[in-house]
């Protein structure tokens, strides 16, 4: 007997709005293990209100800021631990990491496992927004790092808000000078998902040592376009499918073996969507 588990992720852009829209019927028909969200825009009594009465578990880092950012991770077990923020690395550098990253420790079938609802900052091009970035960026790398060496099944999930490669982008040309799609972007995730402690050569030349991730998503399309996961509300964007692939599944080596589907949850009609995100579902073998 395989057990599986699955786990999903989505930026809700809001849970309140997008439980009015449609995410509690979404929810209830996928038979979801582990639910990842990031946008959440609410405080506790919130998603106890959407997700509590529905008998699940679930820990919670609300932004400073409120209406901003928060993440949450959701669950039909309860979680033996959890962390917000970036750790040490986020406490000596003072990283923007409120509302933007928690990890949750679960058992499975026996298995352990550790699930991290990540929410990178937007960023914009020669503003402190993009600082913010980049710093997060980098304490993001360390921490990678940290929860490779330390644990074998750990998957890094939910709304990265970088595009890495040109198939991830319908339009990748017109978007190489904006935040999102810029070349020392990218040459992070070159690293993030490069051979580990292998010199790798970003996209911007730049060098540096793998860590040796794997991104679930392009290893189960292949060398496509897309599939994406976010469309613009302007425009005609998601009615021709001109969208970015920014929402991933990063894995251990070790959970990347254990991948048995993936999917990307994109509405049937741009008036079905509840949010401008589509969930990333990914089932994962967890014992024979």
């Amino acid at each position: 007997m395989v057990e599986t588990l699955r786990v999903a992720s989505v930026n809700v852009n809001g849970i309140r709005a997008a439980y009015r829209k449609g995410m509690g019927e979404w929810l209830a028909t996928r038979d979801v293990d582990v639910l990842a969200l990031q946008e959440v825009r609410a405080q506790d009594e919130h998603l106890e209100e959407f997700l509590g009465r529905e008998g699940w578990h679930f820990v919670h880092d609300p932004c400073e800021i409120k209406g901003r950012a928060g993440v949450a991770i959701a669950s039909r077990v309860a979680p033996v631990a959890h962390r917000v923020g970036l750790g040490a690395v986020d406490a000596q550098a003072q990283i923007q990491s409120s509302g933007r990253w928690i990890e949750a420790d679960f058992e499975f079938a026996g298995t352990p496992i550790t699930v991290v609802s990540n929410y990178t900052h937007s960023g914009e091009v020669d503003t402190p927004r993009q600082e913010a970035k980049w710093a997060f960026l980098d304490a993001m790398g360390v921490r990678m790092r940290e929860l490779a060496d330390e644990r074998e099944l750990v998957a890094i999930v939910g709304d990265f808000n970088v595009g890495h490669r040109e198939f991830d982008i319908k339009n990748w040309k017109g978007n190489v000078k904006r935040a999102g799609f810029l070349p020392r972007e990218r040459a992070y995730f070159d690293r993030f998902f490069g051979e580990r402690d292998a010199t790798v050569t970003g996209v911007d030349g730049t060098e540096g040592p793998g860590l040796g991730w794997a991104d679930v998503g392009r290893r189960w399309a292949g060398e496509v376009d897309g599939p994406y996961s976010w469309w613009s509300n302007r425009g005609q964007a998601f009615d021709n499918d001109t969208g970015w692939r920014i929402d991933y599944h990063a894995v251990t080596p070790q959970l990347a073996e254990r991948v048995t589907h993936y999917t990307i949850d994109r509405a049937a009609s741009y008036a079905e969507r509840w949010s401008d995100h589509a969930p990333v579902v990914v089932d994962y073998r967890l014992a024979d």
